[in-house]
């Protein structure tokens, strides 16, 4: 049998209809949550399982059956708004779907009538429609949510204050902590942020006094006080969770987002809660341990990551980031065993099982990194075969081009510069930038190799073409004063900086040379100062400060500088410099000190075998 189209929609509408009415057919409880996709199906059953209630409440507590309640009328008009809204009349149909909710108390028919309010843009409806379900429905928690986000939709920001009191108060405490992460999401979307900071601190009004649900409800009052700007409310916030409810992680999160050297009150809570609570999340730790490491704490990170690692020797992750610390500080043996540890760690089946292809890929791309840093430890005690071997052990598309670069770079420690060249040249182009990646690579190794004349040609030729790239500038320079060329070196700095006047290298570079050079001092000074004020943190920076100082004849406050940017990165180069200036000032024992500790790390560094020469000095 053929049907037209009209009748081909008419029958779709009739079983939406048919559907909606089997659904109300499938709960006695009008109650009862509604969810357009529930997470737990119950299973089919004949007829409702018979709850005992007292005989006289029966019939007011419970709905007509669906045979009694669902007329033919109530059904036409169920078909009807179903078929009108579909049909271009919206307002229509949502009116009838509507007045069919409230008449069967039906909380689909509901939750489509604000479907249709929203489909036709019509927030004020769909709002009407979530405030009649909940009338109809008070015990709906479906209703309440979706009235809260239609108000935050809606901009109404100041309405949302009881319907969000309402909703935590109905949340168990065991997901309190998803609906608090909820809470920041949705209103996070909100226009006046600071009004909206106000209202989730008006509702959580009860939860804020309260020693059991203080600490998160004042970490989501902190974090959207921090959405609104308001950095030192929401360091407030966090240290009152923490003083109401110690034992929480929520408010030393939050203070651990605002780790910063203008905001030193907020590290004391991440402190305070991971020395009290030993059993602290490990993720805690590690991203603490991470944020050390982005302010350039080296040492602090890597105690972090011992206590970790020695209270928790079963957690991988820990250890990659422990031996790449290790191997920075040129602790080479016990970065190698901590990054041998996660291997064996990461490659158990223990540590893949119930893990998702997410963590699967986290996995495989942290195996490839240590596999790198493995190489990288061989390649210092010139053991390349080693290196290769860690090298080829290497797997995935994404990392090829890496181990390539390194695999050239060994080529060339060992002489074999016009095959590690091949190599680079070799690697595919797929966009302008690895095209870019690949030249820059050649220029490096010619740069070991101390080729630096035809580094310098290819420089200046790339440069020539786009003089704009303040890459190519920078990296000119560098080798031109590699040549001698200080006068060349001078003008691509000075051509860098006018380029990009916050790039903090050019300024230390150019500073440094004048410094090194001991001429026009209070110029290198200035220079040194601006890139302090633009990189605050980096220790090279911090030693072209102590090293003018120096120069300038102001040795105290070279070696208070120098002492510090030594102790945050015990850099071989800093150490020759600190070594030089206590040396001068007549603490030879220990510039000795320092020097030896500079060679253990690092006794091909140029810098420190110019300074032991020049001052005659065997340590």
């Amino acid at each position: 049998m053929n049907f037209s189209p009209r009748r081909h929609r008419l029958a779709a509408a009739a079983s939406l209809a048919l559907l909606a009415c089997a659904t109300h057919a499938q709960s006695s409880d009008p109650a009862a949550p509604v969810s357009p996709t529930p997470a737990i199906e119950r299973p089919a059953q004949s007829k409702p399982a018979a709850r005992p209630r007292p005989a006289a409440a029966k019939e007011a507590a419970e709905p007509a059956p669906l045979q009694s309640a669902l007329t033919a009328d109530l059904f036409y008009e169920i078909l009807m708004g179903e078929m009108t809204a579909r049909s271009g009349d919206p307002g229509s149909g949502y009116a009838l779907v509507l007045d069919a909710a409230r008449r069967l108390r039906d909380g689909k028919l509901f939750q489509r009538a604000v479907e249709i309010a929203l489909q036709s843009r019509s927030g004020d409806a769909a709002l009407a429609a979530a405030r009649a379900w909940q009338e109809t429905l008070p015990n709906s928690r479906d209703a309440r949510r979706i009235e809260l986000q239609i108000l935050i939709a809606l901009n109404r920001i100041s309405e949302t204050v009881e319907p969000l009191r309402a909703e935590v108060a109905a949340t168990s405490q065991i997901e309190r902590p998803l609906l608090m992460a909820v809470i920041v999401r949705n209103y996070s979307r909100a226009s006046d942020k600071k009004l909206a900071a106000s209202v989730v601190e008006q509702a959580l009004v009860d939860e804020l006094k309260s020693p059991t649900t203080g600490g998160l409800a004042w970490a989501t009052v902190g974090r959207m006080r921090l959405n609104a700007g308001d950095a030192s409310g929401a360091l407030e916030a966090a240290r009152k969770g923490q003083e109401i409810d110690p034992a929480s992680e929520a408010p030393a999160a939050l203070a651990l987002e605002m780790i910063d050297p203008g905001q030193p009150l907020a590290e004391p809570i991440v402190t305070r809660f991971l020395n009290n609570n030993p059993k602290a999340s490990p993720d805690l730790r590690v991203a603490y341990a991470r944020a050390l490491v982005e302010n350039r704490r080296f040492s602090d990170a890597s105690a972090q990551l011992q206590t970790l690692t020695t209270s928790r020797p079963e957690l991988a992750e820990p250890w990659l980031l422990l031996g790449s610390l290790q191997m920075q500080a040129r602790q080479d043996a016990a970065a190698e065993a901590s990054i041998k540890r996660f291997i064996e760690l990461s490659s158990s089946p223990k540590s893949g099982a119930g893990k998702d292809a997410d963590d699967a890929a986290d996995r495989k791309r942290g195996i490839s990194q240590a596999y790198f840093a493995l190489s990288q430890l061989a390649e210092r005690r010139k053991d390349y075969a080693a290196a290769e071997r860690w090298l080829s052990r290497v797997d995935g598309a994404d990392e090829l081009v890496a181990a390539q670069t390194r695999r050239a770079t060994l080529l060339a420690r060992q002489g074999k510069l016009p095959q590690a060249r091949e190599i680079i040249r070799g690697l595919p182009e797929r966009t302008a930038d690895d095209k870019k990646q690949k030249f820059l690579a050649e220029v490096q190794l010619l740069r070991d190799a101390k080729q630096f004349q035809a580094a310098y040609d290819m420089l200046a030729q790339a440069s020539a073409a786009s003089p704009d790239d303040g890459d190519l500038v920078y990296d000119q320079a560098m080798v031109a004063e590699k040549l001698n060329r200080l006068d060349d070196m001078e003008r691509l700095l000075r051509r860098l900086i006018e380029l990009k006047p916050d790039n903090q290298n050019a300024y230390n570079a150019l500073g440094y040379s004048l410094a090194d050079r001991k001429i026009r001092l209070e110029e290198a000074r200035t220079l040194i100062q601006k890139a302090v004020q633009l990189a605050p943190e980096d220790p090279f920076i911090a030693d072209s400060l102590g090293w003018v100082e120096f120069r300038l004849g102001n040795t105290a406050e070279a070696i208070r500088i120098l002492e510090a940017a030594y102790k945050t990165r015990p850099d071989p180069e800093i150490g020759a410099h600190f070594g030089e200036v206590l040396w001068t000032s007549g603490q030879k024992d220990r510039a000795v000190t320092i020097w030896k500790e500079a060679l253990l790390s690092d006794a091909e560094n140029e810098t420190l075998q110019e300074t032991l020469k020049r001052l005659r000095v065997k340590p």
